[in-house]
């Protein structure tokens, strides 16, 4: 148990300068970081030919993110396919298949990398690094970016608010806000922790595999151990909630995670971005009482979601009763690790969609793999860089469109009222959740042969339910034990990732937009105050109600039936 302590207060140390440095970076005034940062990030602007002046609406800034993104996916597609024939391929690693390559593509560009391939025998060198890396670090920041502009525009004193050449509200500029992010975070930090991790023995070398001689007397005569530039893509695939690895089985592999130093980096890794978003949001909006109860609520549900799968997997493996002393569920899990390391990183990267995993989430207890999947359904519980704080905040306005018809009063957030338009889009970013995942999970475990689980009955129904729930929670991670790199897998997780990337940042990119542009009522004894303990209560009541209405019956036939198989 000291070890999650330990994690918990290592983040919570770092987290609030760190919040306090990124709202500096994208503080609308001069700051002196611009003399530091400037002179590149101008060089990258004129190279790129954007007027860091100018100001963006939120369709013009959705635009330039949707735009930038799908050059890359182009860009990255075309060398998934074409690896074989490029360079930084010591091991002679061929071009992918169509369909997975989409997938992969699909998963990198949305923040998610759920794979469906072995990245050390799948990808080489130069695919790793200019396609899955330069995803790795452009997409996470693409999701900062979004975050500042909706904070900017709907939490932002009304005085701040700023007009486009054709009088729309501007929430930002989206290159300007991505460039920062980039250069002023994303990469100084990376760098810091992939010189930890090369401390610690991850592999940082352009070297081709090596061949080593097994110590047993076996009838292997060598075996061959990928290496290769790993270091720097475990470090931003963890800051960046990103997930995937560069090994198959991710960071339980030791080349990715030797040593109990470099599993406390890679799991604070995990959390320290989106828990210091919160405290970006109190110096950048100047709301530090309604952040406080945002984080009060994540830390609350982060707390119980993690001691329930801790709780989970130190429970024996019902398959081993009455054949082993009893002791916690060890399988699907490193040794070195434990049932509790391996527990609260399980919990964190399905709570902040990082995905990453160090052990097995195919083999928790069902409490632990009905954990897991409750911090995906939630997605909010820090959740991924930038969105993570985003899909809170589409919360927080149900929450206050539902207090305020609750006591009879006009629905409103921060004195603007909340209408039919902000509403609709409300309910498609947060509907769309359900309706996608139990579509296609109903679609994969209705046609046979189909879904091609490893499992039959409860846990099989869990495995295709957590396939999709990973890949629209831009998560990535798996239960594994399906048959995943097929056409139906790959093309039908694609529209998951797809869809579930965008339309939840692009509608509340909206939602800021026409609600910044209201007419702020004058604050009275009536008005709605959001930033109360009663509020955070209401707002963490509408969290579950949301999550467990629309996914009980699925729970219920998938972790719950099968905990109570195995009772005796």
């Amino acid at each position: 148990m000291n070890e999650v302590l330990l994690v918990y207060a290592v983040v919570l140390l770092l987290a609030w300068p760190l919040g306090r440095y990124v709202a500096l970076i994208h503080a609308s005034t001069p700051t002196p970081l611009d003399r530091v940062f400037g002179p590149l990030e101008h060089v990258v602007y004129r190279a790129m030919g954007i007027d860091p002046a100018a100001r963006m609406g939120w369709a013009a800034y959705g635009k330039a993110m949707l735009e930038l993104h799908l050059v890359i996916a182009l860009i990255a597609f075309a060398i998934l396919m074409l690896q074989g024939w490029l360079p930084l391929n010591p091991d002679g690693i061929p071009g992918m298949d169509w369909d997975l390559a989409l997938h992969t593509t699909a998963a990198f560009i949305t923040n998610t990398n759920q794979q469906h391939y072995g990245g050390q025998a799948q990808l080489s060198y130069f695919a790793q690094l200019f396609a899955v890396v330069a995803m790795q670090v452009i997409t996470p920041a693409a999701g900062i970016a979004a975050l500042v502009a909706i904070l900017r525009t709907l939490l932002g004193p009304e005085r701040a608010q700023v007009r486009t050449a054709s009088g729309e509200v501007a929430v930002g500029h989206f290159y300007v806000d991505l460039v920062r992010t980039i250069v002023r975070l994303l990469l100084p930090l990376a760098f810091v922790t992939a010189l930890l991790l090369a401390w610690q023995g991850v592999p940082s070398t352009f070297e081709g595999a090596r061949l080593v001689q097994p110590l047993d007397e076996s009838a292997i005569a060598e075996q061959r151990i990928p290496v290769g530039p790993v270091a720097p893509m475990v470090a931003i695939k963890q800051l960046g909630t990103n997930g995937g690895g560069w090994y198959g089985a991710n960071s339980a592999v030791p080349m990715e995670n030797p040593t109990p130093v470099s599993n406390l980096v890679e799991t604070v890794a995990i959390l320290l971005i989106p828990v210091a978003l919160v405290v970006t949001a109190a110096y950048l909006t100047g709301q530090r009482r309604l952040a406080l109860s945002i984080f009060a609520v994540m830390l609350v549900l982060s707390a119980s979601l993690t001691g329930l799968t801790i709780w989970s997997e130190n429970q024996p493996n019902a398959a081993f009763v009455g054949i082993a002393a009893e002791g916690p569920n060890l399988e699907g899990k490193e040794v070195r690790f434990g049932a509790t390391a391996t527990a609260l990183w399980g919990s964190l990267t399905t709570q902040t969609s990082n995905g990453s995993v160090n052990g097995m989430h195919d083999s928790f207890n069902p409490p632990g793999g009905l954990a897991t999947l409750m911090g995906m359904f939630i997605n909010a519980t820090f959740g991924g860089v930038g969105v993570g704080l985003i899909n809170y905040l589409l919360f927080l306005l149900l929450a206050a469109f539902l207090g305020s018809l609750m006591v009879g009063r006009s629905p409103e957030f921060l004195g603007r009222p909340i209408e039919a338009k902000e509403m609709k889009l409300i309910s498609i970013a947060l509907l769309l959740q359900p309706l996608l995942i139990l579509s296609l999970t109903a679609v994969a475990v209705t046609v046979p042969g189909l879904a091609q689980t490893s499992n039959p009955g409860f846990h099989g129904l869990s495995q295709v339910l957590y396939e999709y729930t990973s890949a629209y929670a831009n998560n990535g991670s798996g239960f594994e034990g399906l048959g995943d790199d097929t056409p139906w897998w790959n093309l039908s997780c694609a529209l998951a990732l797809i869809l579930a990337r965008f339309i939840p940042i692009l509608a509340p990119l909206a939602i800021a937009a026409t609600m910044a542009g209201k007419r702020v009522a004058p604050t009275t004894s009536g008005s709605l105050n959001v930033a109360t303990p009663t509020f955070a209560v209401l707002t963490l009541g509408v969290i579950l109600m949301f999550a467990l209405l629309s996914f009980f019956p699925a729970l219920a036939l998938g972790p719950v039936a099968e905990q109570l198989g195995l009772a005796p």
